[in-house]
């Protein structure tokens, strides 16, 4: 099957900089696809060379099989919706939205009538003869949505379109957006540096450092089996162990990650370990409360629900995690 999106060996430099460092990765048609990483990791930066504002220094890109290097944004199949929005704040809603398709010289009733169906997608219908300064953020965020959709790209690009909203918003747009990709069945690449909005709503996630990609997978498989310390500590929050620790606990050097919630915290005397540390802080998080032990100069953080009892800070505890739960990586530092 060919890919809906395919670099291989993709570099973009700047000067010294390499922004992008001989990068591979396919995305499926259909797809939601999530590239994740801080900022400065290069994740932008490939959005940007699939969207074909930035040329690559070296590698090939492929769109639906067909190679884009060289191809301005206007003649590949894919658009792009940006934080800021960039609506004309001049324009009504359907305006906006049907711009691109006044450009292409469509007559106006078909451009109006496909404003109105990318509007009703967004639930927006009804918004048409609004202005951008009389909407809501989420509001404003779903025309650029519809603006990208009415073109019907093959591919969607989004580069942290959720970013300024408050987090109540962020959350309700989330679910919205995976709804609205799985109406239209085309392939979505999403930039994030948010793991929780790459974990919730992508198929697969790449995670992204210094230009490089550092592991690809499914939300689960990034999440529980991450295959370096960057990733274990980048995505959610793991206690990366060191090997010299680790060979205390299982007789093999090498790092480790170990989730805090998998770690089971009892008073101390409750049951026979030889892991027995002493609680240096506690945070409620309401879910949860989240704990730091210091177990023999290693510091462990582990979370318990916030309804169980917990011994306070100071006092002794021990420690206790299924063996599957530590999940190994690197053999060296």
């Amino acid at each position: 099957m060919t890919s809906a999106v395919s670099l291989q060996k993709v570099s973009r430099h700047f000067g010294l900089v390499r922004a992008m460092d001989e990068v591979d990765l396919d995305v499926a048609p259909g797809e939601f696809f999530a590239m994740l990483g801080p900022s400065g990791s290069g994740k932008t930066t490939c959005l940007r060379l699939i969207a074909g504002f930035e040329q690559p220094t070296s590698g090939r890109i492929q769109i639906f099989g067909d190679a884009v290097e060289g191809i301005p944004p206007y003649r590949r199949n894919v658009n792009t919706v940006f934080q800021d929005y960039a609506l004309f704040p001049h324009m009504n809603v359907r305006d906006n939205v049907a711009f691109s398709l006044m450009l292409k010289k469509l007559p106006k009733v078909l451009r109006i009538k496909a404003a109105e169906e990318a509007l009703e997608l967004v639930r927006l219908g009804g918004y048409g003869d609004r202005r951008p300064g009389q909407l809501s953020g989420g509001q404003r965020q779903r025309v650029a949505l519809a603006r990208a959709i009415v073109n019907k790209p093959k591919v969607l690009l989004l580069d942290e379109p959720l970013g300024a909203l408050d987090l109540k918003l962020r959350e309700s747009m989330q679910e919205e957006l995976k709804a609205l990709q799985k109406t239209l069945g085309i392939t979505f690449i999403f930039v994030t540096h948010d793991q929780g909005e790459a974990l919730s709503m992508a198929d697969r996630v790449a995670v992204f450092n210094e230009g490089r990609v550092q592991q690809i997978g499914t939300p689960e498989e990034i999440y529980k089996r991450p295959q370096s310390r960057f990733v274990a500590d980048f995505v959610g929050s793991s206690n990366v162990l060191d090997p010299e620790f680790v060979y205390w606990i299982v007789g093999e050097k090498r790092w480790a990650s170990l989730r805090p919630e998998a770690i089971h915290v009892m008073a101390a005397g409750q049951s026979a370990s030889r892991m027995t540390g002493t609680i240096i802080s506690k945070s409620y998080l309401g879910p949860v409360i989240r704990l730091m032990i210091d177990l023999n100069g290693t510091k462990l953080h582990a979370s318990v629900p916030s309804n169980d009892a917990v011994p306070a800070e100071g006092e002794k505890v021990t420690l206790g995690f299924a063996k599957d739960a530590l999940h190994l990586m690197e053999a060296t530092s």
